[in-house]
């Protein structure tokens, strides 16, 4: 029969044991090829079928003049022959190339700037409130005054893309590192950590959940005001992308074309979602061992 000198030290091994396992992540359960089929991609396209079912039966009825809602064939003859002829390509590089560039600036712009307002008290009551509005501000708006600023050129575009995202990529790390536990910054002090290590090693890291929200957010506000200014600032020097394409449609009343380039503009927001954000913010919430939310 064991001592009770010797049992206290057996149960305080198994609780700690037990505690270990509980903050130690659970890795998801491997899902088939099949399964991964079914939950990822059928419900899309189940959604997209009933989709043209419905528009198909509307057309059918015409409760609307075909010049305002088209026949689901004539939209997808006028995608075909963008395809057909090369010109789908350049519309969406165009416009994904400048979103991109003007992304990554709002990335360099928001995220010394998130951690500005988040730490100092002065900065964020002098311009927190300010980068809320500024979010909140339709990036329509500022479309006018870049053309007066910059001239009808991709300065003026930048401009527009720039003002749309760098709000919300600084807010989403603000909110991300608001969220730290107190003890972690502290943890950093005490070994010796500088304003930039710490910044570096611990609020980036730990706010990465609420940056990344950041990151979508200000990657959909980047795509927003690129669309907003590519409709209005129009010029042979700047090409023609998705929002010159829609604005062609409009201005030829072509609800084909119209219909057809609102598809494209959805299709490269799903597309980017899918191929870089998902797998990104999965990969985020694995590390952390929040699979329930996978």
């Amino acid at each position: 029969m064991p001592q009770p000198d010797q049992a206290a030290p057996d149960l305080d091994e198994a609780v700690g044991a037990g505690l270990d396992r509980l903050d130690a992540p659970v890795g998801p359960r491997p899902a088939s090829l099949r399964r991964r089929f079914v939950r990822g991609f059928l419900p899309p396209v189940g959604a997209l079928v009933l989709l043209v079912v419905v528009w198909q039966i509307l057309w059918a009825a015409a409760f609307w003049p075909e010049t305002s809602l088209p026949a689901p064939l004539d939209v997808w003859n006028e995608f075909a022959g963008t395809v057909a002829d090369g010109s789908v390509f350049g519309f969406i590089w165009t416009s994904v190339h400048r979103a991109a560039l003007g992304f990554a600036a709002g990335v360099v712009l928001g995220t010394p700037l998130g951690v500005l307002v988040a730490k100092v008290r002065v900065v964020r009551a002098a311009i927190g409130p300010l980068l809320s509005g500024l979010q909140s501000l339709p990036s329509v708006a500022w479309v006018p005054a870049a053309v007066i600023w910059f001239g009808i050129n991709d300065g003026a575009i930048y401009f527009v893309v720039l003002l749309g995202s760098v709000p919300s990529i600084a807010n989403g790390l603000v909110s991300g590192i608001d969220q730290i536990p107190p003890i972690l910054p502290r943890v950093g002090k005490v070994m010796g950590a500088g304003r930039l290590a710490a910044a570096r090693h611990i609020l980036l890291p730990a706010a990465l959940p609420g940056f990344l929200a950041g990151l979508k957010q200000g990657w959909a506000f980047s795509w927003r005001s690129l669309m907003a200014a590519e409709l209005i600032a129009r010029s042979p020097s700047l090409g023609v992308g998705l929002g010159t394409y829609l604005n062609d449609g409009s201005s030829y009343n072509s609800m084909p074309k119209v219909i057809a380039a609102i598809f494209l503009i959805l299709f490269v927001g799903v597309a980017i979602e899918l191929a870089v954000f998902r797998p990104l913010e999965r990969s985020v919430l694995r590390a952390r061992g929040l699979t329930g939310a996978l």
